[in-house]
């Protein structure tokens, strides 16, 4: 399928994501909610380590706000917005908005949080760049975002029975943000003292069916502007499914499916930081990174 200019600069159909939330809000997950309870207790951890208080704290997205409960023992005030007003139900404090555009003054917050968000933004630096913006001086950044290999499993496999049945493939799965282009968009959006790190989750499933479940449950099927529209049949996502099974099974039969999260970190900028250490100088672990931080 081509892709217009339209699609090339905003790959992700807006509305199609409003109902998936929708339907993520509505169902909770159903279930499926083991990536954002990992990122959710990992966040909290590395905020942890940074020994400070914070006057106002923004969680961008968080579901269920579990993240933004376990910062109000850092935060004086705790601020929550998401798309869905369900997910604000009971918020003290809460914001129903659209996770591109931040209705928050320059330099007004000195925390944001944002959890499995960002990667489904159709201008991530953009997204960023605001929440710089909107941090004061020496203010605090921590978000989680899907990237890498995610998912490359079901990608290959779905590509790959269409080709074979139809000759052609369009994209079923959307692509994730690099480890490296993470870490050089924060440096592009003018963070301080920029931490990224990654890790990987594998899920192991009966069938590709259970994995497709699990996605719908989490708001996370195909919004990209340039999928197909044409119907498909049952002949497609079977294929797909003995192939799943014949190159990404375990000895037991179960498939696995791979989820990288990226982690980031950094600061707005302020004259009491440290200074930078040169391009490829770092030692320390994001948990060493933060004390250090902490202590200046």
């Amino acid at each position: 399928m081509a892709i217009d200019s339209k699609q090339a600069e905003a790959p992700f159909d807006r509305d199609r994501q409003a109902n998936l939330r929708l339907r993520w809000a509505g169902h909770g997950m159903a279930g499926a909610s083991f990536l954002y309870d990992a990122v959710a207790a990992e966040l909290s951890e590395r905020l942890s380590l940074v020994q400070r208080r914070f006057e106002i704290g923004l969680e961008i997205g968080g579901y269920d706000g579990r993240l933004a409960r376990s910062a109000s023992s850092q935060v004086e005030t705790m601020i929550r917005m998401a798309p869905e007003p369900r997910w604000l139900a009971e918020a003290p404090l809460a914001v129903a908005g659209d996770d591109e555009w931040l209705p928050f003054r320059d330099d007004s917050l000195d925390l944001v949080l944002a959890p499995l968000t960002l990667h489904q933004t159709n201008d991530t630096p953009g997204a960023i760049a605001q929440i710089r913006r909107a941090l004061r001086p020496d203010g605090l950044f921590l978000a989680a975002l899907m990237g890498g290999e995610t998912l490359s499993e079901l990608r290959a496999s779905l590509i790959a029975a269409e080709a074979e049945i139809y000759g052609g493939a369009s994209p079923r799965v959307q692509p994730f943000i690099e480890l490296r282009d993470a870490g050089a968009l924060l440096q592009r959006t003018g963070f301080a003292l920029p931490v990224i790190d990654q890790e990987r989750q594998v899920v192991r499933y009966d069938t590709m069916f259970g994995l497709m479940a699990d996605l719908r449950a989490m708001g996370m099927a195909n919004s990209l502007l340039a999928r197909s529209r044409k119907p498909v049949g049952r002949r497609l996502f079977l294929r797909a499914a003995e192939l799943y099974a014949q190159r990404f099974s375990d000895a037991d039969g179960r498939i696995r499916a791979t989820f990288d999260i990226i982690f980031l970190s950094g600061w707005k900028p302020h004259e009491s930081q440290q200074k930078p250490l040169a391009p490829g100088s770092a030692k320390a672990s994001l948990a060493d990174a933060l004390k250090d931080r902490s202590g200046g």
